[in-house]
């Protein structure tokens, strides 16, 4: 039957997979939150009415609220992280990658635990003075921005590597041209990972004040959705 057909294929398998994820729906979620900031500024952009904005800008705002709940508690998670790659074997990670991946975790940790003492107020538990909130809020906007900022940065060194490696490869044999096409996966991952970063920097610099009058809520609207479908192909590739 037509109905078995559908329900038993393989990709409805793999889409229960998916949202079985919490990581997979928070992609979701952010894709979507995104997207009402960036239609919402267009919106206002063109004109329209203030009833016609409000839809998107409560899409966006509840939105986030649902996302910074699924995070509560996660600093635990990355200072264990950041705890593992310290106590690494310097044999077992390049130096520099595992200094970045040091302050990506820490940058991380304290960015989810800025966030969670926002949530409190934002929620309406326990709320702050406005300067307050706003400190907190400023204080996880800095540890994501240097997270982000170690991540780029072992991107970068580990495109330079790649390239090294690559130079040293001998396609005339074999096991050149096997080695040839692992360091192109390789780099396309890193790529990928990298325009992901390169695109969240926008949201911690611009909610900083250092866009300099370049980024507004559509281009950083945009960022969002292009890092959030990023996100999303990546957990599906993982639960395949």
């Amino acid at each position: 039957m037509v109905a078995d057909a559908v329900i038993y294929h393989p990709t409805v398998s793999h889409y229960l997979k998916f949202v079985a994820t919490t990581v997979g729906r928070d992609k979701v979620m952010r894709l979507l939150q995104y997207f009402a900031r960036f239609y919402a500024w267009y919106l206002y952009r063109t004109n329209n009415p203030p009833s016609s904005i409000a839809p998107f800008e409560a899409l966006k705002k509840h939105f986030g609220l649902i996302r910074k709940s699924l995070r509560l508690g996660k600093s635990v998670e990355h200072l264990k992280a950041a705890a593992q790659a310290y106590d690494a074997k310097p044999s077992a990670l390049d130096p520099i990658l595992r200094f970045c991946a040091i302050g990506r975790q820490l940058g991380y940790a304290g960015y989810m635990f800025s966030d969670n003492v926002h949530f409190i107020h934002a929620t309406g538990i326990q709320t702050f003075e406005k300067s307050n909130a706003a400190r907190w809020q400023e204080r996880a906007y800095r540890a994501w921005f240097a997270g982000l900022t170690c991540n780029v940065v072992a991107g970068l060194y580990q495109l330079v590597r790649l390239g090294q490696r690559e130079r040293g490869i001998d396609r005339k044999e074999g096991e050149g041209v096997v080695e040839s096409k692992r360091v192109e996966r390789e780099r396309s991952a890193v790529r990928l990972q990298l325009l992901s970063d390169v695109c969240d920097l926008s949201v911690p610099v611009y909610g900083l004040g250092w866009g300099g009058g370049v980024l507004d809520d559509g281009l950083v609207g945009l960022a969002g959705v292009c890092s959030s479908a990023i996100g999303i192909w990546s957990v599906w590739q993982k639960t395949g």
